[in-house]
């Protein structure tokens, strides 16, 4: 039996009559950012933008497989306002949000990446500290209700899995792609990443109808 904020998510789920005027500059805002890095041929911050939006993506696929075969509740949900909800614990304004994420991490990291800080590698640093103020904003989200957890290994008494698994992928994927010298090996690495998204979507979503 699902659970009522499964219940929710469901009854807006792709609901195009949920659309708010405000997703167009969102959405502006977010080719800005791109179009920015490529004018300035920052080609690895492009690809550790896309990285990170393609590991979020992968992310939000298996968390609405966890609702399909429980029929209980996803891992996250996202039952609140929004003007789209996408996946059931993924809306538009998440989205984009994660879509330039990954370059604004990004231009945190030195440029000599074999730099340490406090000892600690400053890749590693940054991914473990950028993980644990995304999973404080999760709390704060899931707090008033805009995010929704219903098991008891994912919430904010044991928010361990949400950094591990959560978010810490996230900056470890998209800081080696950004590393990489090699461009075609960075194009390799998303096509892996998005190929992964994009079948799964059209098998479990678009076939199945199971997302």
């Amino acid at each position: 039996m699902p659970t009522d904020s499964a219940l929710k998510a469901l009854a807006i789920l792709r609901d195009g009559n949920q659309f708010q005027w405000y997703v167009i500059p969102l959405f502006a805002l977010v080719v800005y950012v791109y179009a920015v890095e490529v004018e300035r041929k920052n080609w690895n911050l492009v690809f550790a933008g896309l990285a990170f939006w393609g590991m979020d993506w992968f992310n939000e696929i298996w968390n609405a497989l966890v609702f399909h075969f429980t029929n209980y509740a996803p891992v996250w949900g996202a039952p609140g306002k929004t003007a789209f909800l996408i996946l059931i614990g993924l809306n538009i304004e998440i989205c984009f949000m994660f879509a330039i994420a990954g370059i604004g991490f990004g231009k945190m990291l030195p440029a000599d990446k074999k730099a340490r800080v406090l000892g600690i590698p400053n890749r590693l640093l940054i991914a473990v500290l950028g993980s644990a103020f995304c999973v404080f904003v999760e709390v704060l989200l899931n707090r008033i209700g805009a995010l929704t957890w219903e098991y008891p290994w994912w919430n904010a008494r044991a928010p361990w899995l949400i950094f591990l698994i959560g978010y810490l992928p996230f900056f470890l994927v998209s800081f080696w792609v950004h590393d990489m010298e090699d461009i075609r090996k960075q194009a390799r690495v998303l096509g892996v990443i998005y190929g992964v998204d994009i079948v799964s979507i059209l098998v479990f979503g678009v076939l199945l109808g199971w997302i």
